[in-house]
């Protein structure tokens, strides 16, 4: 399993937009992959599960990737938050 932590930079958090986009990455992957928030864990291929987070401006979250492709995801998931969201 890998994991690696982000910080959301974007003035709007995670809106719909960039959860879409983060949504459709993820499902390029076989590999489970998660997000976690304030304790709450869903699966990054879900974006009901992603929206129902309510990221903001400023918060730190965890994504996990475990599978036969989850360096690959991680990176994956790591370009769309770099460009889109934060660091």
């Amino acid at each position: 399993m890998k994991e690696q932590t982000f910080t959301i930079t974007a003035d709007t958090g995670v809106h719909a937009r960039p959860a879409t986009l983060l949504v459709n990455r993820a499902g390029q992957f076989e590999s489970e992959v998660e997000m976690s928030y304030n304790d709450k864990t869903v699966n990054l291929k879900s974006i009901m599960g992603v929206m129902s987070l309510g990221i903001p401006k400023g918060a730190e979250i965890k994504i996990t990737a475990d599978g036969s492709d989850e360096e690959e995801a991680i990176k994956g998931i790591e370009e769309v938050i770099k460009e889109h969201l934060g660091e």
